[in-house]
Parts: structure tokens; C-alpha cells; sequence
């Protein structure tokens, strides 16, 4: 039987924000169900909150780093930066890049939806489901964290559901900002009708 997974590093590491820099702790872990090096990042002491603040966030290249207006992936990344920065909280970054099918699976996709085909039918066409995250690890630095009680920031109300089928109690789900321009206005209504996100974008 694999051994539970547990934390292996806590370094401490300053980030920026806005004029100044928020001290912080990047955690490891050893004996993740995938492997991946996938990382929490603490802010404050959420170990001492009831329902610490968390957000999911899986990695997007292309927004996260670059500002890709084609999602809302760098806004929802900073914005969950400033509210933990301010309150506590734990970003999970879960290395599963376009939603699971990798870098350059994704900019097959893009290069599909720039035909007029929405994200979801893309990776249809590409031979993968609409999303293929799996959200044990997520679960996995949770436990290995000591957090079994969380509020969860995320619009996606199936993250919510996975962690709770997991043990995880999660007692309120927090809203992002919408974040909606004309290069992405397409991707979130796809998200919002085919996957029943809860983002306001009238």
C-alpha cells in the first residue's frame, strides 16, 4: 500500500505585490498520487482559520505568465493573490496545463477555436474529454497540509463537488470576479452553458 502524501519542503519565498513584497511559503510534497510536481502556496496562517480560503488554480502557460487574453486564467491567479495577501489562504497550483491535455494540445485547441469551434468540441476533435483534471492531488496536499475544512474560490461548482466527495468539507464556495473581454468572451460562455460555471458575464 503507497505511503500517504505528505509534505516534503516549506521554503520561504517573497512575491510581489503591487509596491511591495508579501512574504510567503511554497510547499512540496512527497507521494502524490500523479507524480507532478504540483505546489501549495500559503499566505498568512491559514492553519489557524476554521475555513481557510483556498483556490485550485491549475497552471495556464499562456495566461498565468504571458497575460493571454484567451481566458481569465492570470486575472483569477492574481485576484486570488491579492485576497490571500490580505486575509490568508492557500493556492494549490496544480500543474495540469489546458485543462489537463498539455501545452501544445492546447494550442491545437486554439488553433480549432480560431475556426469558430468552441474549447469544449475542440478537445472533442482532438480525442480528449472537456476536461481531464483529476483533483486528487488537490486533495492529496490538502490532507497532507491538515486543512479538511476550506472556503474555496472558484466559479467551477465541480471542484467544489470532487472535494467533497473526497472528505473535504466545503463550506462556502467564493465567486471570482468576471473577467470578460472580446478575445475570451466566447471561452467563458462555453464554460457557463456547457459546464455550469457561475459567472456573471451580463
Amino acid at each position: 500500500m503507497p505511503a500517504s502524501p505528505t509534505v516534503k519542503v516549506r521554503a520561504n519565498v517573497p512575491v510581489p505585490l503591487t509596491e511591495k513584497a508579501i512574504e510567503t511559503r511554497f510547499v512540496s510534497f512527497a507521494g502524490l498520487n500523479d507524480s507532478k510536481e504540483h505546489i501549495a502556496i500559503i499566505y498568512g496562517e491559514p492553519e489557524k482559520q476554521d475555513a481557510p480560503l483556498v483556490r485550485i488554480h491549475s497552471e495556464c502557460l499562456t495566461g498565468d505568465v504571458f497575460g493571454s487574453q484567451r481566458c481569465d486564467c492570470g486575472e483569477q491567479l492574481h485576484e486570488a493573490q491579492r485576497i490571500m495577501a490580505a486575509e490568508g489562504g492557500v493556492l494549490l497550483y496544480l500543474r495540469q496545463e489546458g485543462r489537463g491535455i498539455g501545452l501544445y494540445n492546447k494550442l491545437d485547441a486554439y488553433a480549432l477555436q480560431d475556426q469558430g469551434i468552441d474549447t469544449y468540441k475542440a478537445n472533442e476533435m482532438l480525442g480528449f474529454a472537456h476536461d481531464q483534471r483529476d483533483f486528487t492531488p488537490a486533495v492529496d496536499m490538502l490532507t497532507a497540509l491538515g486543512l479538511t475544512q476550506i472556503r474555496l474560490l472558484s466559479n467551477n461548482p465541480h471542484k467544489a463537488d470532487d472535494l467533497t466527495k473526497a472528505g473535504i468539507k466545503v463550506t462556502e464556495r467564493v465567486e471570482t470576479g468576471v473577467y470578460v473581454n472580446k478575445h475570451n468572451a466566447s471561452y467563458l460562455k462555453a464554460k457557463v452553458e456547457q459546464q455550469d460555471h457561475k459567472i456573471k458575464l451580463t
